[in-house]
């Protein structure tokens, strides 16, 4: 499918594409989605005040993703694969600003030093290396540094063909809402509904320690995707207030 079929694609989005033309196209394949229901208490000081927790029926949510970055690449320029193709892993939350809903990133991790430099450089996104090896239907990860630590190995069941709301809540995000300096960073994205499928774990061992109260047990809800191909634009900053005494 073109950039042009999937910029036409615009029924499921919760509002419209945003205006100007999109910097970068990239793919996020073979994803891993690992979510649990968390108690607010334990995850309020990990957010920005400036920004709201999102909730579903009343109760916040952390996901980990594990999954493959491809060909990701500027507007008028190719992939560079030993740049645009790494893996990925970031740990996420929930949240609105001004009404609108997207991500909050706890934790991003690659495993290519040089793409996490690059990203880092271009995104302002904090990416870190960690080391990662993706074999068969197991993901692994380790950073000793944070004494960070990930192994699943998994089997993938049945597409979904029918999601339910949870289902959604947890995926369809457009966009990324990211703290920095001075700012908030809004990145908008677009790509189609991500293929949704059962994912069966078989082992799994979750261990980030800066995060011991909210991913702390076997999650409550589990998806594998084969992935998506997105269009994103370049960040908004939203100024935060100055107070002065």
């Amino acid at each position: 499918m073109t950039v042009n079929e999937i910029l036409n694609a615009t029924e499921h989005r919760p509002w419209s594409l945003p205006s100007g033309k999109w910097k970068y196209y990239q793919e996020w394949n073979n994803a891993v989605f690992l979510h649990w229901q968390v108690d607010l208490e334990a995850l309020l000081s990990l957010v920005p005040s400036d920004l709201e927790i999102d909730l579903f029926d009343g109760k916040p949510w952390v996901s980990l993703v594990a999954f493959t970055m491809e060909k990701i690449r500027p507007r008028y320029l190719p992939p560079f694969a030993p740049i645009s193709d790494f893996d990925e892993i970031n740990v996420r939350t929930y949240v609105k600003k001004d009404g609108k809903a997207g991500v909050h990133f706890l934790s991003i991790e690659g495993g290519n030093w040089l793409s996490c430099k690059v990203a880092r450089t271009l995104s302002e996104l904090p990416y870190r290396k960690s080391r990662m090896k993706r074999q068969g239907n197991s993901y692994a990860s380790e950073n000793e540094l944070l004494k960070d630590r990930l192994y699943v190995a998994y089997e993938v069941g049945q597409e979904l063909k029918e999601k339910t709301p949870l289902d959604k809540w947890l995926t369809e995000r457009y966009a990324l809402l990211q703290d920095a300096k001075t700012s908030i960073n809004e990145y908008e994205i677009h790509h189609l509904e991500w293929p949704t499928y059962e994912l069966v774990i078989k082992e799994i061992e979750v261990n980030y320690p800066r995060f011991k109260n909210l991913l702390n047990n076997m999650p409550d809800r589990t998806h594998y995707s084969p992935g998506v191909k997105v269009i994103a634009w370049d960040k908004r900053r939203i100024e935060k207030p100055t107070f002065t005494p």
